[in-house]
């Protein structure tokens, strides 16, 4: 089955580039008064609580501004975890029914430092329609490199979460020193999986460990012969030197063993990818795994010069939550 981060029509290899796993961050907003910028970055999927207010008003899962009494519109400007190439967004006003924006546009630039009032910004998404409580998702209409966005609502209201869905530009010409090539922040990502029951496999490509059992990926219990499995592209092609398998926090549900297979593939789509994906070679034959436990591997590997694709077995089945593999690119 398909491996795409979150349910967005943009494909599996674009990433939430506003997620603050990534470094993304929430700079200022011109108002927020009834709920904070930051909530709009949440990683979750926005929440309603009835019943629950603060001293400004009904509590709410987004940012939100007050009832514009006068010309203009509200913005806010976020910094991208890692600067891109943008995709398309999701505008999300979950939860919000008589106080979402009519409309929303988007501008990006590319900065070393904050905007500020001299920052030259293109549009690219122009005034789009919304409606309350549902996901809008818009196509990106440049192709550049940005680093920031500033989101703009007409004439004011409440967006629950906002991401920017693209790939990372990496610059992998001055890489000397082995880097995770697996890693989303540099271009890594989940192709397809057998199974994604609990958690999906792009979770095992995020900066840090774990940090709880539903952060990584997790199957079902398998009841019948066989293995699960995933498959992972590197954000380059490159040649793997060393491998980090982490089940954090799995306990009484991490795999017996895991071994790893890898190929080179130049040009194929995701049924062919999971096809060739059986024929791969053993980068990582089968290692008995442990609980709660980072493994690594270096001598146990063995040396298949420049690979593109990873095929991570999880037997029978379990949860990984971080799945790392240094390297140098090819």
């Amino acid at each position: 089955m398909s491996a795409t981060q979150d349910q967005h029509p943009f494909g599996a290899a674009a990433i939430n580039l506003l997620d603050p796993r990534l470094g993304a961050e929430a700079l200022s907003a011109s108002d927020a008064f009834f709920a904070p910028l930051e909530r709009m970055l949440n990683p979750e999927p926005a929440v309603f609580i009835p019943g629950k207010y603060d001293e400004n008003g009904k509590w709410m899962d987004g940012w939100e501004s007050r009832r514009k009494r006068g010309p203009g519109h509200d913005h806010c400007i976020c910094k991208l975890g890692v600067p891109g190439r943008l995709i398309g967004f999701d505008i999300d006003t979950s939860h919000f029914t008589g106080n979402y924006p009519p409309a929303a546009s988007i501008d990006a630039c590319f900065t070393a430092a904050e905007p500020n009032a001299n920052t030259s910004w293109t549009t690219v998404v122009g005034a789009t329609a919304l409606k309350g409580d549902s996901h809008a998702f818009v196509t990106a209409a440049s192709d550049g490199v940005f680093s920031h966005i500033r989101l703009n609502i007409y004439p004011d209201g409440g967006i629950a979460r906002l991401r920017a869905y693209g790939r990372p530009a990496v610059d992998w010409s001055g890489v000397s020193e082995p880097i995770n090539l697996a890693a989303v922040e540099h271009g890594g990502y989940a192709v397809a999986c057998s199974d994604q029951h609990y958690g999906s496999p792009v979770k095992q490509l995020y900066p840090g460990r774990g940090v709880n059992m539903g952060d990584g990926w997790e199957t079902r219990r398998r009841r019948e012969p066989g293995n699960e499995w995933c498959i992972i592209a590197l954000g380059t092609p490159g040649r793997i030197s060393k491998i980090e398998i982490d089940t954090a926090h799995f306990k009484g549900n991490y795999p017996d063993r895991c071994s790893i297979q890898a190929g080179l593939v130049t040009a194929a789509t995701e049924s062919a990818i999971v096809t060739q994906s059986m024929f791969w070679r053993d980068i990582l034959p089968a290692q008995k795994m442990e609980m709660d436990k980072q493994h690594f591997y270096t001598s146990e590997l063995t040396d298949l010069g420049p690979v593109s694709h990873v095929r991570l077995n999880v037997i029978p089945d379990g949860g990984v939550s971080r799945l790392r593999l240094w390297g140098l690119p090819a």
